[in-house]
């Protein structure tokens, strides 16, 4: 989940750009595709092999979402108010959702989305109110691992794996959750630092 509060590029327009632009109407249909995804998710029960694929499918559609509307943004210089509030939304949105729903079908354990819903939304919020006084706070490399692991472990339940795949899987996601805790208190660690 990338971040979209960087500045223009130089040169650019010091006109504000519309909300209505490609990168906002992408991370719209991100959040708008939310419920269709859990739908395909719970219909598929983890044992339906076909909607287990439809499930993914979208998954990694949404996903592709979220990097195109970032590169676009930055590219074309259309980062507005909008899309630095949005995009979080959606990304977590998603991803929230994802684990929620591996919870509800009994394919994931529940306290592995606790970890991951109380520091997602716990550093969102935060960074957020950050935003507000005037201070922008990037992702960092850490970040973008735990996005990239929580991202391959999610994908990975939602395919219709064999059985010897169930260790690796969790093993993974695991892997996933140790990096979303310390990559977020290293996010708090960082900002005392540069107080």
């Amino acid at each position: 989940m990338k971040d979209r509060s960087n500045t223009a590029p130089a040169g650019s327009s010091a006109q504000r750009p519309s909300n209505f632009n490609l990168p906002n109407v992408l991370t719209s249909l991100r959040i708008i595709f939310v419920p269709a995804f859990a739908w395909l998710v719970l219909t598929s029960q983890g044992d339906n092999n076909g909607w287990q694929w439809a499930a993914f499918s979208m998954f990694a559609l949404l996903m592709l979402t979220d990097k195109l509307d970032g590169d676009i943004a930055r590219k074309r210089g259309l980062i507005t108010e909008f899309g630095k509030i949005a995009d979080p939304i959606a990304d977590k949105a998603l991803m929230i959702t994802s684990l929620v729903c591996l919870n509800l079908i009994d394919m994931l354990p529940w306290w592995i989305t606790v970890v991951i819903v109380v520091r997602e939304l716990g550093i969102t919020f935060w960074r957020m109110v950050q935003l507000r006084r005037g201070r922008v706070i990037p992702a960092s490399k850490g970040g973008k691992l735990k996005t990239a692991l929580q991202t391959l472990a999610v994908g990975l339940y939602l395919l219709p794996l064999p059985g010897w795949m169930d260790i690796p899987c969790l093993l993974l996601m695991l892997a996933a959750v140790v990096v979303t805790v310390v990559t977020g208190v290293q996010y708090i660690i960082d900002e005392r630092k540069a107080n």
